[in-house]
């Protein structure tokens, strides 16, 4: 035993236990621990943020990619189906935002909704713009392509032997070697715009100029290639001497006013056109056909390109402002 001291006693150290765990010191330790201890942080959830990204792009890649290509030439309906079907997972996102919304109105501390309304948008705002860019690239471009490939190629064709009733489903034509634009016996019809026609001719190796058809059934056309008034036709390719051929007319809201355009030649030139055909006047009447299928090819590409930049720059934007308000 030890004087003035009980058993088990002892004397304590200036760092003494005094639970479990815990430490008695100075005033200013347990400041100086806690200072170097970081507190709770959240990670961050890359799973939305690839949804984010990858959602709406591939929302916007199919839709515009059903609206442009093939399967809107020929099964319309299915592509009905298939931007439909995408309105509906659009509408899903957004329910399941408002859904979000409604458990931060009754203060969820579960609730993280700044994902699922920013997917909402962004997937409403690219449906909707590959509609619209999809069809006008189907009309502008693949369809005239669909169009011309399903019409046959005729190759040499003598306009002063062939009859327009015989190629009537010519969608490229090629004409022989000695086969050009009569520009002499061009004129316009006035509406609004210049509709303007030269019939496709032989020339005269003897004598020089052009020959005289019985009948002018093959005709090169334009708008606003012409004044109208005197034979001046320079639409297309009319200067080209290599060119001998054309790719068919395929508007037909434009197809009465050329024919109106050939009776008004009928009666100024004294010439026959039983069997009018219209044809743009081409060099090289495939490539033409070919560049409707490249061009509408490359504004897709384009199209789903931009959009995945931008894309992207709003899910980084968006990735940063909500790890500052705290939803990551």
């Amino acid at each position: 035993m030890y004087a003035g001291t009980s058993y088990g006693n002892f004397r304590q150290s200036p760092f003494q236990a005094e639970a479990y765990g815990s430490v008695i010191g100075p005033p200013d330790a347990a400041a100086k621990i806690s200072a170097f201890v970081r507190g709770p942080r959240k990670r961050i959830n890359f799973m939305p943020i690839a949804l984010a990204l990858l959602g709406p792009s591939l929302l916007f890649s199919v839709v515009y990619g059903a609206m442009t290509f093939s399967l809107h030439y020929e099964q319309p309906s299915l592509v009905f189906i298939i931007v439909n079907l995408g309105f509906i997972v659009v509408i899903g996102v957004g329910l399941a935002a408002l859904s979000g919304w409604r458990k931060k109105a009754a203060r969820d501390p579960h609730y993280e909704p700044s994902w699922l309304a920013f997917m909402f948008v962004t997937m409403l705002v690219g449906w909707a713009v590959a509609m619209v860019l999809g069809d006008i690239n189907y009309n502008q471009n693949m369809k005239p392509f669909y169009d011309l490939m399903n019409l046959n190629n005729y190759p040499d064709v003598d306009p002063a032997a062939m009859r327009g009733q015989m190629v009537m489903d010519a969608g490229r034509i090629t004409f022989t070697a000695d086969t050009h634009l009569d520009l002499t016996r061009s004129i316009g019809f006035k509406r609004n715009d210049v509709y303007c026609v030269a019939p496709v001719s032989k020339a005269n190796r003897t004598k020089g100029g052009m020959q005289i058809l019985s009948n002018y059934d093959f005709w090169a056309v334009g708008i606003n290639c012409c004044s109208g008034n005197e034979p001046d036709f320079h639409c297309g390719q009319y200067s080209n001497g290599n060119a001998h051929g054309g790719i068919r007319l395929m508007h037909d809201d434009e197809r009465p006013f050329y024919r109106l355009a050939v009776e008004q030649a009928e009666a100024a030139y004294n010439i026959k056109a039983t069997h009018p055909l219209f044809f743009h006047w081409k060099a090289d009447p495939q490539a033409e056909v070919n560049s409707y299928r490249e061009e509408g090819l490359k504004n897709y590409l384009i199209g789903v390109f931009m959009f995945c930049s931008i894309q992207l720059f709003l899910v980084v934007a968006a990735t940063l402002v909500f790890a500052r308000l705290g939803h990551m």
